[in-house]
């Protein structure tokens, strides 16, 4: 009856997912810090006051306390900063790897995987412009980025996880945490 009538329309109007996997965990510390002698991990807990700040910063709210930041090293200093940002950009999920330099400017955006249809993923390109972005305060669609055609919500996605990340590295890392 009504319900096989349900799912024949449901099976036929389904749309498949395209989710795609770019990098694997295992391939994140090289991903992120090809120069680097050693990758290290560091855990934080944040504290309410912390967790507050870096939503103010960020425009943008975290999705846990719990925070690791993967730091390259080499010769015995920092040369770099990443985190992990996964997020829901229409209906389904997207994660990125942002890499910041030793001084918390964006040195690259990655994305690891993408479960909106690959349209909607950002490119390589697009993803340039986030580079040497040192605040989070103009990373805004329309204001210091461009958004991507047809794809606003990628965009402002994309565009909230660099600024988590600047954030995150202001309020946990910045004056040598």
């Amino acid at each position: 009856g009504l319900a096989a009538a349900v799912l024949a329309f449901t099976a036929l109007t389904a749309v498949p997912v395209q989710a795609t996997v770019f990098y694997s965990r295992s391939e994140i510390p090289r991903l992120a810090f090809p120069d680097a002698e050693r990758v290290e991990s560091k855990t934080f807990f944040l504290e309410p006051g912390q967790r507050r700040r870096i939503e103010e910063l960020a425009h943008a709210p975290l999705d846990s306390n719990l925070i690791e930041v993967r730091i390259g090293r080499r010769d015995g200093q920092d040369i770099g900063y990443a985190f992990v940002d996964s997020h829901i950009v229409r209906t389904l999920p997207e994660t990125l790897l942002v890499v910041l330099d030793p001084g918390g400017a964006v040195r690259a955006v990655h994305v690891l995987a993408f479960h909106e249809p690959s349209e909607y993923a950002p490119s390589h390109r697009w993803l340039e412009q986030l580079s040497g972005a040192a605040s989070p305060a103009p990373l805004r669609l329309g204001r210091g980025i461009t958004g991507i055609t047809g794809a606003t919500l990628s965009s402002r996605a994309v565009a909230a996880a660099t600024r988590r990340a600047l954030a995150l590295y202001a309020v946990l890392l910045e004056g040598g945490s």
